[in-house]
């Protein structure tokens, strides 16, 4: 029984530690510690390091988190109604989101991670992303004549424009309007 209660206790402090962490992180990057997380987890360091060995293994897993979390968000507007509004919004829905995934990505970068599950996680969302633009096509809503790859750029250089640009809300929704516009048949 003690050790059914402990397993639980351990499960509940991993998911507060990266819960903490993919805000900490997301906010300060690779300025961000381990350390801070610990205190705002309520947990000791100690406890960070028993579930994540080092600074970059725990980036990882918050990272694959997002990752994973963003390709459930894209997988569930599969079967939408308009799948055109689907696939606008959550091109919208990455773009707003795209400055938290990239502090993640550069602390765990600074600190040595190279990791080959965020990778795949990755991976993963950008496949969702296709499922979700061919469902446009299909419907109508997005040119026939684009492919993957070229729209995929197109998302990753809106979503570095608008976290690396320090764009006010109207200038990337201007931003999005013109590559929506560019994308509409």
């Amino acid at each position: 029984m003690g050790s059914r209660v402990q397993r639980v206790d351990a499960r509940t402090n991993r998911a507060r530690i990266l819960d903490v962490a993919e805000e900490v992180f997301g906010k300060g990057g690779e300025s961000a510690s381990t350390e801070e997380v610990a205190r705002l987890a309520g947990v000791g360091i100690a406890t960070v390091f028993r579930h994540f060995p080092t600074k970059a293994a725990l980036l990882e897993a918050v990272l694959v988190r997002r990752f994973d979390r963003l390709r459930e968000q894209a997988e569930a507007l599969l079967d939408a109604d308009d799948p055109g509004s689907a696939f606008f919004e959550f091109f919208s829905h990455l773009v707003a989101d795209a400055a938290t995934k990239i502090a993640i990505a550069e602390a765990l970068l600074d600190a040595g991670g190279d990791s080959e599950a965020a990778a795949q996680a990755s991976k993963r969302l950008r496949q969702a992303v296709g499922t979700l633009l061919e469902r446009a096509q299909q419907a109508g809503a997005v040119r026939a004549d684009v492919e993957l790859p070229e729209v995929y750029a197109l998302l990753v250089g809106t979503s570095r424009a608008a976290a690396r640009g320090n764009l006010d809300q109207q200038v990337t929704q201007r931003m999005l309007a013109i590559v929506f516009d560019g994308l509409a048949p």
